[in-house]
């Protein structure tokens, strides 16, 4: 897949946001008020004016609210227009001898495009202002302040929209209100309460968002309020934005050519029925009588005289614009039944009776209301039903049902949103619990559900359903709480960590993410990884890599209370292991301070079957798209793919896979001859048996088993073809009997897994623009002659590379200066500066003392960071696993003052190493690099001899701490897997 094609995906990602931006994109940031300062300070004081404005830029998330700068005479206004900018002037009547029609006129003349807008507070005003005097053809409105600076709001939005609604009615499909209104007064009352309910309705659906792009869609594509005077304006308008009307509100009495007419709202009215328009239609006048001609033209009447005339243009608001519950009605107009969200919405499709469906479509109801909630598209699709007079009343009911499937799904697929328990079990999306950062691992995977959403990946190909498992993330502000409330972190420079560990399980979780957990909880019964997700974690610059935790959780106890217990404990475990030792050393390692690091939590769906008590997928993998030292545009080629059967514990403890090399590049790990064949005879499992007499510590729950009959029984049906040929079966038994061979398995499906890990891959290094790596498991069922297949994407991150180019040429090469010289070899880069060698020699190596080893490796690690030292490490065995019996199962605390590790291997002791672990992530993040010789080959060689005859510092038990005369100079090509140590730097 091409840059541009990925692009296009991403951009169809970003749209919606995108849309977002796009909206409201002239605001009015400088307003110039002339007025007196008695006025300026009235409408301050009485009004609070500033307060309001700020206060109502706030709720809009926006940065800036407009500045307002006052000056009491026009004089001073035009002197002042010479030398600063402004958005909008807004001019009261009495100021000083150049009055308001003078002063905007010369504005007028100097800035043909600023707003002005005039504003009166003597009610006597009024017969100064003659709309038909060329005097007023200067200012844009006249606003009346009755005492509710609200107005000044209203006219700062009714310049705003007046800006903007051709645009955003473009880009965001943004709404728009029609006010056909020529009285100041009524105008000025209509128009504030319509933008404040407005604003109102839409906080309360902003408060049902799960996700904040949808938060800012509501805010900044509220309904526009477009405000004319004559039929000819409401005309032009109606004309021009027909398709986004969601209402008009139209008075009876206005202009039409050019003279008063006391039926025009009666003439629009008409216009709009033989257009038809398909919006609500409210008619105002003072006049009551004026009612039967709205019952006779089938709109609604609102009676300017009525004590209760704003609450009834609120009620119109409400229920017509779809901002509140959506009520079901029989065609009588009785209520049947309300709901107040999509799902409600769509469980109550089901039952309502079907003359409510007619009714309510037949009056666009429906559309109205998924047009107040943005789902723009989808109303229109709803729209077209009513004109399909083929389909019948139940043909109906499942459409709409359909469609609003269709809305509930694509709403926030892909995306992050907080938290709610209709959306527990739903995929394609991430749920949120805490504010904060999603940290590292949350990133990548949050990233990867949005542009694999986008790119309908799910079904990419056939027989494969590829996802992200379900997933909820801690945000670090949860962290933070929880510090704030417990006092964990005091004196734990002197703890163990299991004293570390202790302490924060006797901490308590905010009662808010309590609470949330336990609804998880009840609404789950799967598996549970708790995985960390730090600040630091997994981004381009540092792994860290196995340094946090994570648990796997069998959550299948009986009581719930007992197992947010568990989960909780789990949580607080993640969080100390920010704090456990080993991390502590890789934060300072890196030249980071432990208080900038903060921890989020993944809560992640196990991906697995439940095999007689033991629950695992079939088969866990790491990818990488490459190593070493190149990035992509280098030229690099993609890396390998380590596979195990079960967990992929196996693979980050570096126990033997089977790998394999996509293009047979990676010639350090391919060489090595221990690589398990394909033989598999155990694999880690998750332990659901482990219900009430449950081990303290949760990393016991995964153990390592060994394959059973049954489950080999139970595979041979998922992978022969014919399930009904019982030879064939009883033959793949029989072979296997014990072990199963990994690589025959993977054989049957190589094609399209090599095709879509390969992709992956592709597309994970492009939008990242380095190597990638990522984590995955695999299930596979047969559902009759069909076998499904499930390629599950737990992790995605940067692999960290040097991208210095380091060419050695062997040809310049003479054996006698190097002290070594390795064909296979990770890292890439330079070192320099290193006089310390810390030597296990093989005599002293004895797998049943590796534990002692480890030991006392770690004490002269530690002697070394006192005395600000780096190391070169030396001695057999594999320097990354966590098996005793594959080499000295360090920490990476144990060693992190080495600056190369040297593996070596011989006939007798050859261990194999696995490039896809965390440990090896942190050696590229850290730029340590690491090789392996073997003593029988022909092109490898380490001088063993030279190094035994510097200076010695010391003999422990198992190693030889020597002291160079002269510092040596490291070179690793990346590029070819090949270091040289000269023995002069």
């Amino acid at each position: 897949m091409d840059v541009k094609e990925i692009k296009y995906f991403y951009d169809k990602l970003k749209y919606e946001e995108d849309i977002f931006h796009n909206l409201m994109k002239r605001r009015v940031r400088e307003i110039l008020l002339v007025s007196t300062f008695y006025d300026a300070f009235i409408f301050e004081q009485d009004g609070r004016l500033s307060e309001q404005i700020h206060g109502e830029y706030r709720q809009l998330n926006l940065s800036t609210s407009p500045r307002i700068t006052n000056v009491p005479t026009g004089e001073q206004a035009l002197k002042l227009l010479e030398t600063s900018k402004f958005d909008l002037v807004i001019t009261m009547m009495r100021i000083g001898e150049i009055g308001p029609f003078r002063l905007s006129e010369i504005i007028k003349e100097n800035h043909p495009k600023l707003s002005i807008l005039l504003l009166i507070n003597v009610s006597n005003d009024m017969a100064l202002i003659d709309k038909d005097s060329p005097k007023m053809q200067y200012i844009d409105n006249v606003f009346i302040w009755s005492g509710d600076s609200k107005i000044f709001l209203t006219m700062i939005k009714y310049v705003e929209d007046r800006w903007n609604v051709a645009n955003d009615t473009k880009e965001g499909l943004v709404r728009v209100i029609l006010l056909v209104e020529d009285s100041v007064h009524y105008y000025s009352m209509f128009h504030p309460l319509l933008y404040a309910e407005i604003m109102k309705q839409t906080e309360k659906l902003i408060g049902e968002e799960l996700d904040d792009i949808n938060k800012r869609r509501r805010m900044r594509g509220r309904p526009k309020v477009l405000l004319c005077h004559t039929y000819e304006e409401a005309v032009e308008i109606y004309d021009k934005y027909k398709d986004y009307l969601v209402a008009v509100i139209s008075d009876i009495r206005y202009k039409r050519n050019n003279k008063v007419e006391p039926e025009a709202g009666i003439y629009f009215i008409k216009y709009l029925l033989d257009q038809k328009a398909e919006c609500p239609i409210l008619l105002q006048s003072s006049e009551k009588q004026n009612q039967e001609k709205a019952n006779e033209l089938g709109v609604q009447f609102l009676h300017k005289k009525s004590n209760t005339l704003l609450n009834d243009l609120r009620n119109f608001i409400i229920e017509n614009l779809g901002f509140g519950d959506f009520i079901f009605r029989d065609p009588s107009g009785i209520e049947i039944n309300r709901v107040s969200n999509l799902n409600r919405f769509i469980e109550t499709l089901y039952t309502i009776p079907g003359n409510s469906i007619a009714y309510h479509l037949n009056r666009n109801h429906f559309s109205t209301w998924l047009t107040a909630h943005g789902e723009f598209l989808y109303a229109r699709e709803i729209k077209i039903l009513k004109e399909q007079t083929d389909l019948t009343i139940e043909d109906l009911r499942s459409r709409l049902i359909k469609i609003s499937f269709q809305v509930n799904q694509n709403k926030n697929r892909g995306k992050i949103i907080a938290f709610d328990p209709d959306s527990i079990k739903i995929e394609d999306r991430i749920l949120q619990l805490s504010g904060g950062s999603l940290g590292g691992k949350g990133r990548g995977i949050a990233f990867l559900n949005s542009l694999l959403t986008a790119m309908n990946w799910k079904n990419r190909y056939k027989n494969w359903e590829i996802k992200i498992p379900k997933t909820y993330i801690i945000g670090t502000d949860e962290f933070d709480i929880f510090l704030k409330q417990n006092p964990v972190e005091e004196n734990l420079s002197d703890k163990t960590d299991e004293e570390i560990e202790s302490k924060f399980i006797k901490g308590h979780l905010s009662q808010l993410l309590t609470d949330k957990l336990r609804c998880l909880i009840e609404n789950v019964d799967f598996p549970l990884a708790v995985r960390s997700s730090s600040l630091l974690e997994d981004s381009q610059f540092q792994s860290f890599a196995g340094i946090y935790q994570t648990y796997l959780l069998s959550n299948n106890q009986k009581n719930p209370e007992k197992r947010l217990k568990i989960l909780g404990k789990a949580i607080k475990l993640v969080f100390a292991s920010v704090f456990l030792r080993n991390a502590r050393n890789y934060i300072e390692s890196i030249s980071y301070k432990l208080e900038e690091e903060k921890m989020a939590v993944l809560i992640q769906e196990v991906i697995g079957l439940n095999h007689s008590g033991y629950f695992y997928p079939l088969i866990s993998g790491v990818a990488q798209s490459g190593l070493y030292g190149s990035s992509s545009e280098q030229g690099i080629e993609p890396g390998s793919t380590s596979f195990v059967l079960g967990l992929g514990k196996a693979i980050n403890n570096n126990e033997p896979v089977v790998k394999i090399d996509f293009k047979k590049i990676s010639r350090y790990f391919s060489q090595t001859n221990t690589e398990l064949d394909g033989d598999q005879s155990g694999l880690y499992a998750l332990n659901m048996g482990l219900k009430e007499d449950l081990p303290e510590k949760l990393e016991l729950w995964v153990e390592k088993i060994g394959i059973s009959d049954g489950v080999i029984r139970e595979l041979s049906e998922v992978f022969l073809k014919t399930v009904n040929d019982k030879s064939q079966q009883n033959d793949f038994y029989s072979q296997n009997k014990g072990k199963i061979n990994l690589k025959q398995l993977i054989a049957r499906f190589k094609d399209s897994l090599i095709m879509i890990i390969t992709e992956l891959l592709d597309i994970g290094e492009k939008t990242f623009s380095a190597p990638v790596e990522i984590e995955f498991s695999i299930n596979m069922l047969r559902e009759k002659e069909i076998l499904k297949s499930s390629f599950n994407i737990l992790q995605i991150r940067p692999l960290i590379v040097n991208t210095e180019a380091i060419v050695i040429d062997e040809d310049e090469l003479e054996k006698e200066d190097l002290f070594l010289i390795s064909h296979r070899s990770l890292g890439n880069g330079e070192t320099t500066g290193i006089l310390d060698v810390v030597f296990l020699d093989f005599a002293e190596f004895n797998l049943n003392e590796t534990l002692k080893m480890k030991t006392e490796l770690a004490q002269i690690n530690e002697e070394m960071k006192i005395s600000s030292r780096n190391y070169i490490l030396i001695g057999p065995g594999n320097w990354g696993t966590l098996d005793r019996y594959q080499g000295i199962p360090v920490k990476w605390s144990d060693i992190d003052q080495a600056k190369i590790l040297i593996q070596l291997n011989s006939e007798e002791l050859n261990f194999s190493n696995q490039n896809c672990t965390h440990f090896f992530s942190n050696l590229t993040t850290m730029n340590i690099g690491y090789c392996t010789v073997y003593s029988e080959s022909d092109i490898d060689f380490i001088d063993l001899t030279w190094l035994k005859q510097q200076s010695l510092v010391r003999k422990t038990g198992f190693f030889t701490h020597f002291q160079l005369s002269d510092p040596v100079k490291v070179k690793i090509d990346g590029r070819n897997c090949l270091m040289v140590i000269n023995k002069k730097g």
